[in-house]
């Protein structure tokens, strides 16, 4: 079985006293949800999310980013990929900390790299309607960009699917506004770009029925984190994402 450093990468950490603004900085246009938190001696005191650090709006805030600081998933280098995974999923983030015996940080593991391995060692006999989530927040086509941003600080989720009047027509996540290159200029002018002008099309769809290894090798195939749910007259019935699929095949 691999372990975590065999997949292991350098993930963003700050100091404890460092500004929030530093943060959100670097997790507003990078691809990271979360960055580590380090003492002056490097030892992990945990994470800091990018809802977090979205809601400080102030540019000129002095802040800093003790105040936010979560407990980490933390795992050493040579922990089984299985157990990442399950530290991961403990902790509902996307990445797992690395860290030596003397509790030093030394880098991450991205929940995304993990999944397609596991994935590949797990015979699952789900289906998607057992743990797909009934309730999905969606946006319109013609919401503001900015709109986005405030789904991911309300919600916690990075990506979301775009609705006209009934139908799926597309996702949108934090990554098609940082591939756009419109996130600062979106932001600062509150409107200029909609969701219709960066949003992921043709959408790729699962229904409640299909099984979740299939689910799963769709989002590996589409280096997705989610999928929209769609009944037999293609009318949104949920969302799936890798925490759902791999939190199940944990449970069993």
């Amino acid at each position: 079985m691999r372990v975590a450093a065999d997949l292991m990468v350098e993930i963003p950490a700050l100091r404890y006293d460092d500004h929030v603004t530093k943060a959100r900085s670097i997790l507003r246009d990078d691809v990271f949800r979360e960055v580590y938190i380090v003492d002056e001696r490097d030892r992990l005191l945990g994470y800091i999310d990018i809802s977090d650090v979205l809601r400080v709006v102030d540019t000129k805030s002095n802040i800093t980013v003790d105040g936010f600081v979560r407990e980490a998933a933390q795992v050493t280098p040579d922990t089984p990929l299985t157990e990442v995974s399950n530290a991961i999923l403990n902790t509902r983030t996307n990445s797992a900390a690395v860290v030596d015996e003397d509790a030093t940080y030394l880098g991450g593991v991205l929940f995304s790299e993990i999944f397609p391995v596991l994935l590949s060692h797990r015979v699952n006999n789900g289906r998607v309607k057992d743990v797909m989530s009934h309730h999905p927040i969606t946006c319109s086509p013609d919401d503001p960009v900015n709109r986005v941003y405030s789904l991911i600080v309300a919600s916690g989720f990075n990506s979301f699917p775009v609705m006209q009047k009934d139908r799926v027509i597309g996702i949108i996540s934090r990554r098609d506004l940082l591939r756009a290159g419109k996130v600062r200029t979106s932001l600062k002018n509150q409107a200029d770009t909609i969701v219709e002008r960066v949003m992921t099309t043709p959408v790729i769809t699962v229904t409640p029925d299909d099984s979740l290894a299939a689910a799963g090798r769709l989002m590996v195939e589409h280096d997705v984190s989610m999928l929209p749910v769609v009944d037999e007259k293609k009318r949104l019935v949920g969302v799936i994402d890798r925490h759902d699929i791999l939190g199940y095949t944990r449970a069993k």
